[in-house]
């Protein structure tokens, strides 16, 4: 009788590098877990395909660029698929072994969680701060227009959650979609990815649903390696993309008057 899968995972790609998606691949099959692996290509590139033909993956060719949330949907939509816990996983991410095993563990330990995220690194080993707030339409549009270092330093202080030291297990309302550990309870309960936002903020949009019925947790004692480029932030398209989900995800949750986002705010703060 074959096993339940304790963990499957999504990763979603568009003309990405193959090394990183090696990596990233080797990294979630390096385990004793009994795991699954999904890999859903936007771009329909030849070379992702004949990569994930050399592995126990499954590899899903979409016949369009149907974004980020929606091409995890893929999978997230149909139960039979998922395991007891799964992954939203970047092509952009490596790690050590012991990652999956120690998060599987803790959740276990721990049903009160529906998402969970570990400590992200870049490359060099600094902390990328990942840990955010709810946003304000200044966080997600403003700040992209601001000149000023100074300014953006100060909002990004308050936003990504600066004030604590990434060190600590913390309950944080906005976990970054690179890394999302969810459990399938939640997912059904809660419902899957948003697909009126094409890409950036889906995650917000997700963790604020969990958060309403499960805890949302920064788990620091296990991490991962991130090579995050900020891509809205230098190409003229993935700026307006990134624009467009903000004005969709404040129409659905509020601009300036969301008391919701306020009491959050403070309750993590004051946390």
């Amino acid at each position: 009788m074959e096993k339940p899968c304790q963990i499957s995972a999504g990763i979603v790609t568009y003309k990405n590098s193959i090394d990183m998606l090696k990596n990233v691949i080797d990294s979630f099959l390096r385990t004793q877990l009994n795991v699954k692996l999904y890999v859903i290509d936007n771009s329909a590139d030849a070379a992702i395909k004949n990569l994930c033909q050399r592995y126990p993956v499954e590899y899903i060719e979409m016949p369009q660029n149907v974004g980020f949330g929606a091409g995890h949907n893929v999978i997230l939509k149909q139960k039979k698929l998922l395991g007891k816990y799964h992954l939203v996983l970047n092509p952009d991410i490596y790690f050590d072994e012991n990652v999956l095993e120690t998060l599987f563990e803790y959740m276990e330990a721990h049903p009160n969680i529906g998402n969970i995220m570990p400590k992200i690194l870049y490359p060099n080993g600094e902390t990328q701060y990942l840990c955010k707030l709810l946003p304000k339409p200044i966080n997600l549009i403003g700040r992209i227009f601001i000149p000023f270092k100074c300014v953006k330093k100060r909002l990004d202080y308050d936003f990504e959650m600066h004030f604590t030291d990434y060190n600590h297990t913390m309950q944080v309302p906005y976990l970054s979609g690179c890394f999302m550990f969810l459990r399938r309870e939640a997912i059904e309960k809660v419902g899957v990815f948003d697909e009126g936002i094409f890409m950036y903020g889906e995650d917000t949009d997700l963790n604020r649903r969990i958060a309403k019925h499960y805890q949302t947790v920064f788990y620091p004692q296990v991490s991962v390696t991130h090579n995050y480029e900020k891509g809205s932030y230098k190409q003229l398209r993935l700026l307006m993309i990134h624009i467009k989900s903000a004005i969709y995800y404040f129409n659905k949750w509020g601009w300036f008057f969301d008391k919701e986002r306020a009491e959050i705010n403070k309750q993590t703060k004051q946390q």
